[in-house]
């Protein structure tokens, strides 16, 4: 009798300490729209020729994913941007481009109210690692062939830049930078894990994240990371707007993310990053010198799904 009475007693003491795990995946549904919404503001100080030039940008815009299809790998969506816009604080002064503008004139924001409403496939895991981005130069392709007034030649130039910059390589690193968040397995509060993510606009950098399980609520479950970001070759060369140059930068990210306890969608997330370094213009006949910009830029972004 002592021997069981002994046993209840461990038991009873025991049960309370026992964690449970909780599964921090993607639970999205056939047929529902999930919204990110971001805000980023992108201070970059660079010193050219001994002066120092500061440009502040401001970005922000909707992103909708619908949910076309669930499988065992996860989601396939269709995702469509409802507003861009973005202005640029410089030295010679202000400039501000929005998707709503009805300023024919305004150029830039023209071709970003072409991008609304055109959709393009993103093929997303259930740990937010996207996998596939489809049909994004559509966007670049009915924006571009409007102005009846650019030579095909010139034409071809901008899509092969906006492609460079932001085709499907540079979507998928964008989006998943956000989204690629989750373990692979369920995790108590206090785990870890890393996520390796390849980002490509212009330049390639590598991202290591070590994300920590920090808080369980009724309605959300929290996620803090700390990330370390450097340029994946520093020796390779991309053309920007016609000049080759290099990239020999590193940085560093902190996030604390909340995430819906039902679907794993993004409530808030609040990012902020630095990176340092400097850029290499390559010497040209024009430029036998060529030159070295050293660069700072910091990034805060905020993003919710409303």
């Amino acid at each position: 009798m002592r021997t069981i009475f002994t046993l209840i007693v461990a038991f009873i003491l025991f049960t309370p300490c026992k964690s449970q795990s909780t599964d921090l995946s993607l639970k999205l549904e056939k047929g529902k729209d999930y919204k990110q919404v971001t805000q980023s503001k992108v201070t970059l100080v660079q010193e050219v020729s001994g002066q120092k030039i500061d440009v502040v940008t401001t970005i922000g815009g909707t992103l909708t994913f619908f949910v076309k299809d669930v499988n065992e790998n996860g989601y396939v969506m269709d995702a469509t941007y409802e507003t861009l816009g973005m202005s640029m604080k410089m030295p010679q002064g202000t400039m501000s481009f929005n998707s709503e503008s009805k300023d024919p004139n305004d150029i830039f924001s023209t071709i970003l109210k072409a991008m609304k409403s055109k959709p393009f496939e993103v093929i997303m895991s259930k740990t937010g690692k996207v996998t596939e981005v489809k049909d994004i130069e559509n966007l670049w392709e009915t924006a571009i062939n409007q102005f009846e007034l650019l030579t095909d030649a010139q034409k071809e130039q901008i899509k092969a830049q906006l492609t460079k910059s932001y085709g499907a390589d540079a979507q998928k690193g964008n989006i998943e930078s956000a989204t690629a968040i989750y373990p692979d397995r369920p995790v108590n509060k206090g785990d870890k894990w890393t996520i390796q993510t390849k980002l490509e606009s212009g330049m390639v950098a590598k991202m290591s994240t070590e994300y920590e399980f920090v808080d369980l609520t009724s309605d959300y479950a929290l996620i803090k990371g700390h990330s370390t970001i450097k340029t994946d070759d520093k020796d390779a060369y991309v053309e920007l707007e016609g000049t080759p140059m290099k990239y020999d930068l590193t940085g560093t990210m902190e996030s604390e993310i909340k995430v819906d306890t039902q679907s794993g969608w993004i409530i808030e997330a609040i990012i902020n990053q630095e990176i340092k370094g400097e850029a290499s213009v390559k010497a040209t006949p024009e430029r036998p010198y060529g030159m070295v910009i050293p660069m700072t830029m910091t990034t805060e972004t905020v993003i919710t799904n409303e």
